[in-house]
């Protein structure tokens, strides 16, 4: 641990009243993101979309579950998967908790991912999670919303993710990495290879129902997440930040195990 600037009770409260001129300026800022967010244009869905749920096939409308907003994270968990993304499932630690407050708000959170239903509600009560979570393993949901991805794009096309395109990486697929750069050791948590893991990208999209029409309302990734993510706020709050070497992470029932 580094040795950090000392100072008395005055300075530190001076300094204190600086930062929080700051964040009053940060959280006005985000109140009016907040707004020009939710200004944007609904598109509505024209594809009929299927998922597998523990209700049966549905539809998306049916993923609503009788409230008019629908929020979807997109999990990572491909079918060629062994078990959930670790930072997803980090991000997933807290859903249970926000979800019955939402619930009584109109609003259903709701996990999809690729991998077949039986594994992920398996997964689901190991890490003793009760938030509904669908499949769109025989879907084109996560393509269309650029968080699944196909080999040919992977090596030939290049991908589309963040609203930007990463051109094509012109590799082979590779065995799982177990050595220190962050997707080989994430993949290798998935118990598959790198290649397969980055197919799978993380996210969430907003949608409405009205009038019987599922609108589409918005979409973010990536960094984008990072207010999704618990355990950052707390860490962004902590004397050290985040404080990061790596991947040091992971799920809930792993720590402690060598």
């Amino acid at each position: 641990m580094m040795r950090h600037t000392t100072g008395t009770r005055e300075e530190w409260l001076a300094a204190r009243l600086d930062l929080l001129e700051a964040e009053k300026a940060l959280t006005r800022q985000s109140d009016a993101l907040a707004r020009q967010r939710q200004a944007l244009p609904w598109v509505a869905i024209g594809k009929n979309y299927r998922f597998d749920t523990e209700q049966g096939s549905a539809s998306l409308a049916d993923l609503f579950q009788g409230r008019s907003q629908l929020l979807v994270y997109h999990f990572m968990f491909g079918p060629d998967y062994q078990a959930g993304c670790p930072s997803c499932s980090s991000i997933a630690d807290s859903f249970d908790g926000f979800a019955v407050h939402l619930a009584n708000h109109d609003v259903t959170l709701m996990a999809v991912s690729r991998a077949p239903l039986a594994r992920l509600l398996a997964y689901r009560q190991r890490m003793g999670w009760r938030f509904p979570w669908a499949s769109s393993q025989d879907a084109d949901f996560n393509f269309d919303f650029s968080v699944s991805h196909t080999e040919a794009q992977q090596f030939e096309q290049g991908i589309a993710y963040n609203y930007r395109r990463e051109p094509a990486c012109g590799c082979h697929p590779a065995p799982a990495d177990t050595g220190q750069r962050v997707d080989g050791r994430l993949a290798a948590m998935c118990g598959t290879d790198t290649n397969t893991y980055l197919r799978e990208r993380p996210g969430m999209s907003a949608f409405a129902i009205q009038d019987g029409t599922v609108y589409h309302t918005y979409s973010t990734y990536a960094r984008g997440l990072d207010g999704l993510w618990g355990m950052y706020q707390w860490l962004d709050r902590a004397p050290l930040g985040r404080n990061e070497q790596g991947v040091w992470w992971r799920r809930r029932d792993e720590y402690g195990r060598r």
